[in-house]
């Protein structure tokens, strides 16, 4: 990883070369970062107020906020928590991690008014402006991500819409006025290198998932004369900054992708849910060829920290950057922050579900709490989850994601024919088995991936990629024996122990193995005799 930090440091404006991003020495970027959801676009579900619709997007929270304490402590309340969510110390943090990148999503009515004509709010400038300054300080590139456009692009809670229709697509008045925010960011902005690109549209146009909701797909032309009108209009001011731009249907299709609108255009698109596989990535692929773009996966997140370990090496390899899906919110285990949950919280959250008011006083002391636990110094610092993102020790790696690179004989032994319906390694040649056949979902985003192990038998092999490994860091193996059987474990060509291992159907784990010191360690599980199924790596 320090290899690959170096080759990522931030210097002067980035650019397109081909299907790589460079910066101004010409030296390849791979974007690696976290996105500041919830910060300037609140989302409910990281209040813990999942399936509340009266608390779902800003302006219902907003209300209902309201609705609890009054109008003035309401007021002073998102001033107090704007400057408290996201501060220096959250980007000097994410700069000690390692990342060199963030995305911004803001919403448009914290930087214009909505109604009639064009009136812009300082407030949300002075603070993107106060964070543009700090990411120049600690050597961060941003993306500004127009996450809630005038009257919502994705017709969902996302976007702050008002009534869950993309009314940036149907009313003009939205449609001039997005045009002009974008405007007026690229008349700001120009001249900011560590401005790294433009997002211009979040999630546009989501999918038709009910039998009773509206099909905006008709809006796919408009949504294309945006994104042209709007690259336009940015480069008569600006013609620095990279263009990203997402397809519809939570930025998944690629329907939008049938030209080049610009040439420092980046294709952007979203993952989560699917399987962490080369599966999830061809067809971006193919589509970057096509085109000469650089990919971007843009937003993804939200699942099991041994996904992330799959997931974003992958794509490092592959030449994608990646931002991750939110920096922090409250009571998680799958971002790099999380926050306390306040004291009497849930009549907070009981309210929103039509539950009874707690008082002026207590909800007054709730939220208080909260600013104050929205704090970073006060949040719990959960390191497990950027040495999952960066395949450091202290991460868990499943059996079955074998690095995929450089391929079959060096990598994995690939010498089996394909089993597992799922597909999932599918064409690696390794057997992928179904072991845990009665795993329950665990939440939305869980995709199943867990259900499965690696089977090994007689002359094959897996190596797995870790980085920055300390003299301190050791190894647990977690199998499951078939047959009795030998199994021989190295890092890079040094072995570091063969073990015997005796007939057992239960999970089993090695004694720790003590690793050596390297930046970058391949550790390789190699079978001499039995069956061995790998259940995962487990680094610290």
């Amino acid at each position: 990883m320090k290899e690959n930090m170096k080759r990522n440091r931030v210097n002067g404006f980035l650019d397109v070369n081909g299907q790589k991003i460079v910066n101004e020495l010409g030296e390849e970027i791979i974007l690696t970062g976290w996105g500041l959801g919830n910060w300037l676009l609140q989302e409910g579900y990281m209040w813990k107020a999942l399936g509340s619709k009266r608390f779902d997007r800003p302006r219902r929270i907003e209300a209902v906020i309201e609705e609890l304490t009054g109008k003035e402590y309401a007021n002073s309340f998102w001033k107090a928590y704007r400057q408290n969510y996201i501060t220096e110390a959250d980007i000097r943090y994410m700069a000690e991690l390692g990342y060199n990148s963030v995305r911004i999503p803001i919403n448009a009515r914290l930087f214009m008014k909505e109604g009639d004509g064009i009136h812009w709010v300082e407030e949300g400038f002075q603070l993107l402006n106060q964070c543009i300054d700090w990411c120049e300080t600690h050597g961060i590139y941003v993306f500004l991500d127009l996450h809630g456009a005038p009257g919502g692009q994705t017709g969902d809670n996302i976007d702050d819409s008002i009534d869950d229709v993309p009314r940036l697509f149907t009313d003009q008045d939205c449609f001039d006025k997005g045009i002009a925010l974008w405007k007026e960011l690229a008349t700001r902005y120009c001249d900011r290198y560590i401005v790294a690109g433009y997002d211009l549209l979040n999630e546009p146009i989501r999918p038709k998932r009910f039998a009773d909701d509206t099909d905006f797909d008709y809006l796919l032309p408009r949504l294309k004369e945006f994104y042209e009108v709007a690259i336009q209009e940015i480069r008569k001011i600006d013609k620095k900054h990279l263009i990203s731009l997402e397809g519809h249907h939570w930025a998944s299709a690629k329907n939008i992708f049938c030209k080049k609108y610009d040439d420092k255009m980046i294709i952007h698109f979203h993952r989560y849910a699917c399987l962490p596989d080369i599966s999830c990535y061809s067809e971006f692929l193919t589509l970057a060829k096509e085109w000469d773009c650089p990919l971007w996966l843009g937003e993804t997140g939200e699942n099991y920290t041994e996904w992330f370990t799959a997931m974003y090496p992958l794509a490092a390899e592959l030449g994608i950057g990646y931002n991750i899906w939110p920096w922090k919110k409250m009571d998680c285990s799958n971002s790099p922050c999380s926050i306390n949950k306040p004291n009497n919280w849930d009549a907070i959250i009981d309210y929103t579900k039509g539950g009874v008011h707690p008082g002026y006083e207590v909800a007054r002391k709730i939220l208080d709490e909260f600013l104050e636990n929205i704090k970073l110094e006060n949040c719990e610092h959960l390191e497990t989850v950027s040495n999952a993102v960066l395949r450091q020790p202290g991460c868990i790696i499943r059996g079955t994601d074998f690095d995929h690179f450089p391929g079959k004989g060096v990598s994995y032994s690939g010498l089996r024919n394909e089993t597992n319906l799922e597909r999932y390694r599918y064409l690696t040649g390794m057997k992928i088995v179904e072991q845990y056949k009665d795993l329950e979902k665990a939440f939305g985003f869980d995709c199943g991936f867990k259900r499965f192990v690696l089977e090994l038998e007689k002359e094959e092999f897996a190596v797995y990629t870790l980085e920055d490994v300390k003299d301190t860091s050791t190894l647990l193996v977690h199998y499951i024996c078939e047959e009795s059987g030998v199994l021989e474990v190295y890092q890079n060509d040094e072995i570091l122990g063969t073990y015997n291992l005796a007939e057992n159907s239960s999970l089993e784990v090695l004694e720790p193995i003590k690793l050596k010191e390297l930046e970058s360690a391949k550790i390789k599980l190699n079978v001499i005799s039995g069956v061995i199924k790998i259940d995962s790596l487990h680094t610290n």
